[in-house]
């Protein structure tokens, strides 16, 4: 089963930025960033401490898109 562990969505009309970490069925965490419907990344971890980096650079990507201009959906 398959648990939100963060999820965000960014928009600058009419992108669309989305980052996600789920936890995934078989074991592990899987990761994906999205620009509109194409998947620039898409990640399995079996390693939390992996993905807390994830984390914080989906997080550092976020701050620089807000600075940017755009805005959390």
């Amino acid at each position: 089963m398959k648990g939100l562990v963060f999820a965000k969505v960014l928009v600058r009309a009419p992108h669309v930025r989305s980052f996600e970490v789920t936890s995934a069925a078989e074991s592990g965490w899987e990761a994906s960033e999205r620009a509109g419907d194409t998947v620039l990344e898409r990640r399995h971890y079996s390693d939390w401490h992996r993905v807390e980096r994830v984390l914080t650079r989906f997080r550092r990507e976020i701050s620089e898109l807000r600075e940017q201009g755009w805005t959390e959906s």
